[in-house]
């Protein structure tokens, strides 16, 4: 029950560290605060909606709790009036999404496997819900999406959704369970922040010619 609780208060966290992502991307590109709030509720609820759609889940999770929308609402106001503060706006952007990363894919992978999904369908659930937010908000701001950079982005949403799955699979309670997923997600985003790393990019290679 208490874990509940905390889940609870951690999907508020999610939604607020993407709706503070997105809020960033507005703040790059110069929005009123009718777009702050727009790319913000965007950011924070892309990917679970696409989530709860493709599992049937209606009506889909904002819906039933519309205070998550206010969460991201306030969120984007908060940034609209503070954003110039933050010297690299773009480095914010980048850790506040990689929190937001490690949370909703292990969020997203359990909401898949309670939902009757098998693992492999809960880890990619979990990457979607982690990333298509993310993907919506580059995508309407004319950004390069992050899922598109040859940083590691995807690869540890994977790695924390798999991790929290084959750890309930073999009996481990949630909790251990949980933050051991998000915690593989976002040491994996953070190294690759930190350190550059990426995986490696397909190299052209000479043509080969071929007789008839």
């Amino acid at each position: 029950m208490l874990f509940d609780a905390t889940l609870r208060w951690l999907d508020l966290a999610g939604i607020a560290v993407f709706a503070a992502s997105g809020a960033l991307v507005a703040s790059r590109k110069q929005m009123d605060v009718v777009g702050f709030v727009v790319i913000a509720c965007i950011t924070g609820i892309g990917g679970g909606t696409l989530r709860d759609l493709l599992l049937g889940r209606t009506p889909v999770f904002w819906l039933r709790a519309p205070e998550l929308l206010g969460v991201a609402a306030a969120v984007a106001v908060l940034v609209f009036v503070a954003a110039h503060r933050v010297e690299n706006r773009f480095r914010a952007l980048l850790w506040a999404d990689a929190v937001g990363l490690s949370l909703y894919a292990v969020l997203g992978a359990e909401i898949a496997l309670m939902a009757g999904a098998d693992p492999w369908a809960a880890v990619l659930l979990g990457v979607m819900t982690a990333s298509f937010g993310g993907i919506l908000r580059d995508v309407i701001c004319n950004e390069v999406p992050l899922l598109l950079r040859r940083e590691i982005y995807l690869t540890a949403a994977a790695l924390g959704a798999a991790t929290f799955v084959a750890l309930r699979l073999e009996g481990v309670w949630r909790e251990p369970a949980f933050v051991a997923g998000a915690l593989a997600c976002f040491l994996l985003r953070a190294a690759s922040l930190l350190r550059g790393w990426s995986l490696p990019g397909y190299k052209p290679r000479p043509g080969r010619d071929h007789t008839s």
